[in-house]
């Protein structure tokens, strides 16, 4: 290369640096809003579920309800999968970013935050659909095979009852993960990444005494030690809301994909 084409490139180098810079900010500009907008349609849809499901299946002849109801159950149970996919998808997304600072720990954000958590909503779709066509069988049954069907739907809601905590335990496991890599990486204020991450802890409290607490009661906000899981409900909401206004730290960004002297 002759001097001139040095210098020429020598020139051009800091313009291509800088529209570089800006592509990559627009990049991850959309993929913070992508993450809080997953956020949101995750716990809107449900909010949505439990409004349609908990009138029939916390009623005492729940059976008889998921008859009478078998449309808004299905319904109920799609807006699961709308709830978990999205939810899901969020590690998945912040892979390439957190990657950057810990790979192993960025893909153990996705095994529990995405694919466990999944495969737990999914079970718990899969026990309210099979319900239904129990929930036929009991109508139609003598007293004799009601008995045996309500048996079998018992053990039904009693599954969906243990996954939901399992759910939990995986759920706050891949959340903790998460908010440690956002407050490792700055790319959101550290205030709101620890908020998370002792939400997440708090959170993981709920389902462990829950399932010691010889009550057995639903593990919902608002319920004895649901009580815990508040902070990190909150802090969620806030957090996506913060995604879509603000964005990532845009220095955080630079810093995680400046290729270290």
């Amino acid at each position: 290369m002759s001097i001139r084409g040095s210098l020429q490139a020598t020139e051009k180098s800091p313009l291509v640096r800088q529209a570089s810079s800006r592509s990559k900010g627009n990049t991850y500009r959309k993929t913070a809003v992508t993450v809080g907008i997953l956020f949101i349609i995750g716990t809107v849809a449900g909010i949505f579920s439990g409004v349609l499901t908990a009138p029939i299946l916390d009623a005492p002849n729940y059976l008889n309800e998921v008859s009478a109801n078998e449309s808004q159950l299905v319904l109920g149970a799609l807006l699961v999968l709308v709830m978990g996919f999205p939810l899901a998808m969020i590690p998945v997304v912040m892979f390439p970013i957190f990657r950057k600072y810990n790979e192993p720990l960025a893909l153990g954000a996705v095994v529990f935050r995405g694919v466990l958590e999944a495969m737990a909503y999914i079970l718990m779709v899969l026990c309210w659909l099979v319900l239904i066509p129990l929930s036929q069988e009991f109508v139609s049954a003598g007293a004799q095979d009601a008995a045996y069907l309500q048996l079998l739907g018992g053990m039904l809601t009693d599954g969906v009852y243990w996954i939901n905590h399992i759910l939990a335990l995986v759920f706050t496991i891949g959340a903790a993960m998460l908010y440690w890599l956002f407050w490792k990486t700055k790319l959101i204020p550290r205030w709101l990444a620890l908020w998370g991450f002792f939400g997440a802890i708090l959170y993981f409290a709920a389902p462990i005494a829950n399932m010691l607490d010889p009550a057995r009661l639903p593990l919902t906000l608002g319920v004895k030690w649901g009580y815990l899981m508040i902070p990190l409900a909150i802090q969620e909401m806030v957090f996506a809301l913060w995604l879509i206004v603000k964005g990532f730290d845009g220095t955080a960004v630079t810093a995680l994909f400046t290729p270290q002297q």
